[in-house]
């Protein structure tokens, strides 16, 4: 491999779930390409992500949206320096056509090969521009990152690029993927975080108050017993729980839908940002990133501005859910610190973020 000169311009795929995508990013920051294809609808009718679906998706989309992302450079494959992908945490089967594919075009055109482990890619996402930039600054360390997505949730201290160590994350289930869970049972459909925030948006009553899952003073988030907290609730106002299969709007329409996902987010919310405050006073941090699917979540966004400190920053929207161009980011940053991958690097489907 070639790796006398520090990249520049890294070609950089994506593939740990249902979202195939390719990116060209410059300097570790600035974009010039990033294509997405979603699954979502592939998906839909399942209630959640079918492992098996969507590495066929990959296989399928992945050389569509590497060609449309390449041609949003005008040199092609020769301005690339380098090519990164995610290896890990995922989809076994789903990592495997990303990795595969990174490696092939590095072999080709004898390139240095990156592989990112994806949650510290959403971190990374934070030192992203987007293409038509307000003024955006790179975060200050030390560093409180709140990652929050549909398989994890965390806190970890950055106290430089290449210094990271967990301060605390999921014990049972995720934030992400409790919202998708409760949004099932109350018939929102899947995705259930943007159902849940706009059914609380609408919501006319505001009254109940679930519980939250503290655990004590601990960075711990267990969010699994927020789903028994609002079934009895929902068989107390005779609303039968939803199923898996059942079409959205099953028991959407009773009037207690609105009152329960304001409540429940304003649960998960609650502790999260709580969470995070707390870790920053005690770690001396200058700075707060979000990052993760969740963090597309506007009353997250929000409160957490509001309550914390120091600078909090978050990406766009288009920027919080899986994408491509925060592989990239993060293989710039890994690159410059000494890490370099060669042919042998493997899927690691349950990658630590300390090991990636």
């Amino acid at each position: 491999m070639n790796g006398s000169s520090p990249p520049r311009t890294i070609l950089a795929l994506e593939t740990s779930c249902d979202e195939t995508a390719a990116a060209v990013v410059r300097d570790g920051r600035i974009i010039v390409a990033n294509i997405v294809a979603s699954q979502i609808e592939a998906h839909r009718r399942y209630g959640g992500v079918v492992p098996e679906v969507a590495s066929r998706q990959h296989i399928l989309t992945l050389d569509t949206v590497v060609r449309e992302a390449l041609a949003l450079l005008p040199g092609g494959l020769d301005e690339i320096d380098a090519v990164a992908a995610t290896y890990g945490p995922g989809l076994a089967g789903a990592l495997m056509t990303g990795l595969n594919m990174a490696k092939a075009i590095a072999w080709i055109r004898d390139l240095p090969l990156i592989g990112v482990n994806h949650i510290e890619a959403h971190i990374y996402a934070n030192w992203l521009i987007p293409p038509q930039p307000a003024a955006v600054s790179e975060p200050a360390f030390p560093i409180v990152a709140l990652v929050v997505s549909g398989g994890h949730t965390l806190l970890a201290l950055l106290e430089a690029h290449g210094r990271l160590r967990i301060l605390g994350q999921t014990r049972d289930d995720a934030a992400g993927e409790a919202f998708d869970k409760v949004a099932r049972i109350m018939g929102l459909g899947f995705p259930g975080g943007p159902a849940i925030q706009q059914a609380a948006y609408n919501a006319t009553e505001r009254r109940l108050v679930l519980p939250r899952a503290w655990l004590g003073d601990s960075y711990v988030f267990p969010f699994r017993g927020l789903k028994p907290a609002v079934l009895p609730r929902m068989r107390a106002a005779g609303m039968p729980p939803a199923g898996a299969r059942d079409a959205p709007g099953t028991t959407a329409a009773h009037p207690l839908v609105g009152e329960l996902a304001y409540a429940f987010q304003e649960s998960v919310v609650d502790v999260l940002v709580s969470k995070a405050c707390e870790a920053a006073q005690a770690c001396a941090a200058r700075s707060i990133i979000l990052a993760g699917g969740v963090a597309a979540n506007a009353r997250l966004r929000d409160e957490l501005t509001r309550r914390a400190a120091v600078p909090v920053h978050v990406p766009p929207l288009a920027l919080c859910t899986d994408n491509a161009a925060m592989i990239a980011a993060a293989a710039f940053f890994r690159y410059h610190a000494g890490v370099q991958q060669g042919w042998a690097l493997d899927v690691d489907p349950a990658l630590q973020l300390d090991a990636g």
